[in-house]
């Protein structure tokens, strides 16, 4: 780092000496010299920008520069053939429009280059195709949900998080609506997107894509995902089955969390707390932390009670696993002291099983 100041300041001084002999545009030697010297860092200021760039932001900025002089030619060319009064106007409108060009080319380019597939090129680019950003496209509904950002605050979840417009527009809707509840799950979708924008080791990229004929927002994050080979983030079930039946890779949260869920065997012991009655005969229920249901046989009667179950089996469903267990005053112990876990959590594993 201290070798690249060095250099740094050796060319600012550099540029302004020359500048401050060569007196260009006829300037007097101070003001030449403070000319190039104010040029210089400018250069300076644009190279260590550039530094930060990726290598597809800058072939996109590099092909858009390119697609924008083609068009400032083909339109310098219809704009030379007309008749102005003035003579130097036409010539402002040339630069006008080469610049204009440029810059619309470069800066459209360079957002659009992180889209760019460097694999094709090979062996040429093996070291940024390593270090490729995978792309991931948040749907509102996990964006709701708030698990997302606890699992990209591990690092489980890498790359670029893509949110499209239209899917901040619906939860914007969400956010505004007459209904308290839907208001309150849209204002806790933007608080959930602010957390995860504020983490460090993220970076988050809004996509102005979007597609007119299509309404279902759900249809146009599988095109989006289509278009530009990204995966989808969600825990809405229809999405899952949709975006698989068109070829696009699902990042589903209600399977992640059913594929941390503790594993039981059948005949192993386990503790629980009975909260209510079953549906059957002399059955009761339980939740354990992460909201699976467990139905107890013969444990109607302890409910409000902690005992000690054997699981007799285990039930995997789209909608998570159940676990089926058998309680024997004769063998299992039973414990008058109240559950110790939140009121909040008891509140919500009365509510029933998650959907």
């Amino acid at each position: 780092m201290n070798e690249l100041l060095v250099i740094r300041i050796t060319f600012a001084l550099l540029l302004g000496l020359i500048a401050f002999v060569l007196k260009p545009f006829q300037l007097e030697s101070p003001l030449a010299g403070l000319a190039g010297f104010l040029m210089a860092l400018a250069i300076i200021f644009l190279e260590s920008r550039i530094r930060r760039a990726t290598l597809q932001r800058l072939l996109g900025a590099c092909l858009g520069a390119i697609a924008g002089l083609l068009g400032s030619f083909l339109i310098s060319l219809v704009v030379g053939r007309t008749q102005l009064p003035y003579p130097g106007t036409i010539s402002f409108i040339e630069i006008c429009i080469v610049a204009l060009s440029l810059y619309v080319g470069i800066s459209v380019g360079a957002s659009k280059g992180e889209m760019l597939d460097l694999s094709v090129l090979g062996g040429l680019v093996g070291g940024e195709k390593s270090t490729r950003h995978s792309f991931n496209i948040l749907d509102t509904s996990v964006i709701i949900d708030g698990r997302i950002a606890d699992i990209a605050e591990t690092g489980f979840l890498d790359g670029t998080i893509v949110i499209p417009q239209f899917v901040l527009r619906e939860l914007q809707l969400v956010a505004d609506s007459a209904d308290s509840m839907k208001r309150n799950r849209g204002r806790r979708g933007l608080d959930i997107l602010q957390r995860i924008q504020k983490m460090p080791q993220l970076h988050i990229q809004i996509m102005e894509d979007d597609f007119p004929n299509i309404r279902d927002v759900d249809m146009k994050l599988v095109e989006l995902g289509k278009i530009y080979g990204c995966k989808v983030v969600t825990n809405d079930f229809n999405l899952n089955k949709v975006a698989q039946l068109h070829g696009v890779e699902i990042l589903n949260i209600n399977e992640l969390a059913n594929a941390l869920k503790p594993i039981v065997l059948p005949g192993e012991a386990m503790r629980v707390f009975i909260l209510k009655e079953g549906k059957e005969y002399n059955q009761g229920v339980a939740y354990l932390d992460d909201g699976t249901m467990v139905v107890v046989d013969n444990a109607r009667k302890m409910i409000s009670k902690t005992i000690d179950i054997a699981v007799t089996s285990v039930l995997q469903t789209t909608a998570g696993k159940m676990i089926f267990g058998r309680f024997d005053e004769r063998t299992h112990s039973v414990y008058e002291k109240p559950d110790t876990r939140p009121q909040r959590e008891q509140t919500t594993a009365a509510a029933g099983p998650p959907s």
